[in-house]
């Protein structure tokens, strides 16, 4: 497959995009759209793969808990998708980018013919400076949202599909830790980050623990299955802080940061 060096995914989870109050946190959107114009204006292509959806609509709609039920999920998701876009546009307006909505189902895809259309609009995009943002479809989409092994697991792996597809050659998945750890970091404050990993097996795994954060739906055990995936088609993934995108910076000029999982040889 051929890759487009210059071409990056971004993936953004639910606990990057909001506070411990669950409300949206807006200083950390103003951060990831400035840091993402800039690296737009170095020359990269840049599409975003955004969570988030049911967190931001459950603050808009003041919902003291998270929904519980499929109806009120769905219900979240609406409002919190359109609120969701409209921040986008207002923090990517700010430094004078375009930005374009992309809500994707299972079914976009499995079939050839939707794979195929959604690949040519991602270049038809890209090719006149647009940045796309991404997301699952979880106002329509219920097995998304209720299945305990998801096609796309908060993103993760639905930000390593969108890879594939535009054959981007680098994704970057932000989290709320540094990486991955040789142990649960949470649970032993001694814990060192593993800086590159070349083969992800079961012993990687084994590393990942259980669920990640509290507002999210993803765990690390999501992020390694997307960097399976993508670093077999030759990507290059890294996983880094999301309190932190400016550590794009250390990835684009070779220094590094965070978890690099090598992208595989293909012939």
């Amino acid at each position: 497959m051929s890759l487009h060096k210059n071409r990056i995914v971004i993936k953004v989870g639910t606990s990057t995009l909001t506070n411990e109050l669950g409300n949206t946190n807006l200083h950390a959107l103003d951060k990831l759209a400035c840091v993402l114009s800039d690296l737009h204006n170095m020359g990269y292509e840049v599409i975003l793969v955004s969570s988030g959806a049911i967190a931001v609509g459950r603050s808009k709609l003041h919902m003291s808990e998270k929904p519980d039920s499929m109806r009120l999920k769905q219900a979240a998701a609406a409002v919190g998708q359109c609120s969701l876009i409209f921040l986008y546009d207002k923090f990517f307006g700010d430094y004078n980018q375009t930005i374009a909505q992309i809500l994707l189902n299972a079914d976009d895809i499995e079939q050839e013919e939707k794979k195929e259309n959604l690949t040519n609009t991602f270049n038809a995009l890209l090719e006149m400076g647009i940045i796309p943002v991404v997301n699952e479809n979880d106002s329509v989409s219920y097995t998304e949202i209720e299945s305990e092994d998801r096609l796309f697991g908060d993103n993760d792996m639905l930000s390593a599909v969108v890879s594939v597809l535009c054959g981007s050659g680098r994704l970057v998945i932000l989290s709320d830790i540094d990486g991955l750890y040789d142990h649960d970091p949470r649970l032993y404050p001694k814990a060192k980050l593993i800086s590159q990993i070349d083969d992800i097996t079961d012993e990687t795994f084994q590393l990942a623990g259980g669920a990640g954060s509290r507002r999210g739906t993803g765990g690390m055990k999501t992020k390694l299955q997307a960097a399976q995936l993508a670093t077999a088609q030759g990507i290059n993934v890294n996983i880094i802080n999301g309190k932190h995108p400016e550590a794009l910076y250390k990835i684009i000029d070779g220094t590094g940061a965070g978890t690099l999982f090598t992208g595989k040889h293909v012939e």
